[in-house]
């Protein structure tokens, strides 16, 4: 009986040693192999850079087709782009801001609705380390690292110098003003009223319509109602010019029109005979060098403070 007992505790004793003896101090199995190690997790990728979009308006063509341009090159460049729509309200377009500052985008792109009001807001974007580029429209103050636009300058000067050839150097003109604060609006009418100084041409009516269709067409029809002669029209942009055009088409009478922008409908208008001409700025284009040029600010590039796009008249 004692044979037996000792010869089960040395059975038990073996097992135990077999299931728990198998890996010795040196890391190593009792056939002197090394246990597979886990693999190591593999870093996860870059996410990429998201940049926020705040545009003045999306009622506007122009401005929709510069969203366009900048959306179709954000997602060929792999960029993820927030656009918030700031509905021509400068208190919109600052709480626009301030949401893009708060989801901690890499850069924000603006086109301001107003270029004083939009100051605070490009401040707060540089306080909160959140590189600043504007698009169209610029910033009156706070750090902006570019400015990708038209040369609304030459552009006003541009459609100023078509009218006086138009008129032969003389006659009567009603300008009709963009959204006052803007550089744009400021800028064009520059340039415009540069080009007639020295000459006959004389402005009759200068007005505010806030590069608006239907606001162009009810100041136009004020207008024709005050002035008896009126030989020409320049508007800030296509959008009054359309609706000045209207207003010019009920009354019956014969006045030249110049726009901004060449947006399919002024386009089509001048084709039509309806409109004199249109400068045409490039709005796809604008939008897409602001996502260009976002990325090499990401990645560490530098790039020109100002970035001009080039202008040309359209006529039929």
């Amino acid at each position: 009986m004692k044979k037996i007992l000792a010869l089960l505790l040395v059975f038990v004793l073996s097992i135990s040693l077999v299931a728990c003896g198998t890996t010795g101090t040196d890391g190593k199995d009792n056939t002197g192999s090394t246990p597979a190690e886990t693999p190591a997790e593999t870093p996860a990728d870059d996410e990429g850079f998201t940049v926020g979009f705040v545009i003045s308006t999306q009622t506007n063509p122009f401005f929709v087709t510069l969203k366009d341009g900048a959306e179709a090159k954000a997602n060929q460049l792999g960029i993820e782009l927030i656009v918030l729509d700031s509905q021509d309200d400068s208190a919109k377009a600052a709480a626009n801001m301030e949401d893009l500052i708060t989801r901690g985008v890499d850069l924000i792109l603006v086109n301001p609705t107003d270029s004083d009001a939009i100051v605070n807001s490009v401040i707060a974007a540089n306080d909160a380390g959140i590189p600043v580029i504007t698009v169209d429209r610029s910033s009156n103050g706070g750090e902006v690292l570019s400015y990708i636009a038209s040369d609304n300058i030459a552009g006003g000067k541009m459609a100023g110098e078509f009218i006086i050839e138009q008129l032969g150097g003389a006659g009567k003109v009603v300008e009709l003003e963009g959204i006052a604060g803007t550089n744009a609006a400021r800028e064009r009418g520059e340039g415009f009223n540069e080009a007639i100084e020295g000459t006959d041409i004389e402005v009759v009516a200068k007005q505010t319509a806030d590069f608006d269709r239907v606001k162009g067409l009810e100041v136009m029809e004020n207008i024709l109602q005050s002035q008896p002669e009126i030989d020409a029209v320049f508007a800030h942009n296509d959008e009054m010019a359309l609706g000045a055009l209207e207003a010019i088409k009920a009354s019956g009478r014969d006045i030249l029109v110049v726009g901004f922008d060449a947006t399919d409908d002024a386009v089509a208008a001048v084709e039509a005979g309806d409109m004199a001409a249109t400068v045409a700025q490039q709005p796809e284009l604008i939008g897409e060098m602001g996502v260009e040029a976002a990325l090499k600010v990401l990645q560490g590039e530098s790039i020109e403070n100002s970035i001009p796009v080039d202008l040309k008249l359209v006529t039929k």
